[in-house]
């Protein structure tokens, strides 16, 4: 028996989403496209591998014992496929969104990921441009919609953000914040607030008027600029260290908590074997680390956390 490796492919990405619409997507083909590779699969196999009905769907008994040698057939076929067009060779990968310092999450996963080459985007539409033309394999940082058809990604981390104050706020000394008593304050953002996406959807879900844009020249000058006025505040992901700056402080937010979300981005198709092992290492630290946990009576997120997949 031959099996098609598109066929397997599209049943992986179903079992993994248990939801044929976010399947598809993810590998930039139709649900209809995704549906008729696994009837053809399981016509194939001679047994189901999905329950079908009205609450989704899930995998019988035969589905589950597929899954983990299907898993293991597709990281086969990706590597034969990587040896024979010469990609023996270290994962490319560009980080972005530096000032909220992207490599502290990649470094936790990199010892387990092997080997890679890091990469500087400028921001997501950049990394767009490179994973599509082939220049980079894989990219970490935030995304948000709309996302290119070709690419897919994966939720990696959920980090708790902080308001950064000069010690002069008045709300400077409060143990926590709510977002809505930041009103009064001046969002101070580093740089056009149209091209910071998660700091825009920050200060229209809360009434944040008073908005203005620094050079981005690092985090220590950046923050230098929020402590020397007392009407402004920055938000930085909780783990973020901050620089010897005078006159600063860091204050959680609370009722809800935003939620800065990373996420690992590839183009859909991708044969470089790293790319498993990458994703291995981030869901692997996220499940130990606890950096999924949403509850969304006290976190706020842009938009809700879809979890995607890789095989």
């Amino acid at each position: 028996m031959d099996l098609d490796m598109a066929q397997v492919r599209a049943f992986v990405r179903a079992a993994e989403e248990l939801h044929f619409g976010r399947a598809a997507a993810t590998l930039a083909i139709s649900q209809q496209a995704l549906s008729k590779r696994i009837a053809r699969l399981e016509s194939l196999l001679g047994t189901e591998l999905f329950r079908r009905g009205g609450n989704g769907v899930r995998l019988t008994e035969a589905g589950q014992r597929f899954l983990p040698p299907a898993r293991h057939a597709l990281a086969a076929a990706d590597a034969a496929v990587a040896a024979a067009v010469g990609q023996d060779r270290p994962l490319r990968v560009d980080v972005w969104g530096h000032l909220y310092a992207p490599m502290r999450t990649l470094a936790q996963v990199a010892g387990q990921a092997g080997e890679l080459v890091l990469g500087h985007g400028r921001d997501l539409p950049s990394v767009t441009a490179a994973l599509l033309r082939g220049d980079i394999d894989a990219a970490f940082g935030r995304v948000h919609p709309p996302l290119h058809a070709g690419l897919a990604h994966r939720l990696v981390r959920l980090e708790p953000v902080d308001a950064v104050l000069s010690a002069g706020h008045p709300l400077a000394a409060e143990p926590a914040l709510r977002p809505e008593q930041l009103r009064n304050s001046v969002l101070w953002a580093p740089g056009a607030l149209d091209r910071l996406d998660f700091l825009h959807q920050f200060a229209e879900r809360f009434d944040i008027r008073d908005r203005a844009a620094s050079v981005n020249l690092g985090l220590g000058h950046f923050l230098t600029e929020v402590a020397d006025d007392p009407r402004r505040f920055a938000l930085l992901p909780a783990d973020v260290p901050l620089p010897s700056v005078p006159g600063l402080c860091s204050v959680p937010l609370v009722e809800p908590t935003p939620l800065y979300a990373w996420s690992l981005l590839w183009r859909t198709g991708s044969g470089h074997p790293g790319l498993d092992g990458l994703t291995a290492a981030c869901a692997a630290e996220a499940a130990r680390s606890r950096w999924l946990e949403y509850d969304p009576a006290h976190d706020w997120l842009p938009e809700p956390p879809a979890r995607g997949g890789r095989s």
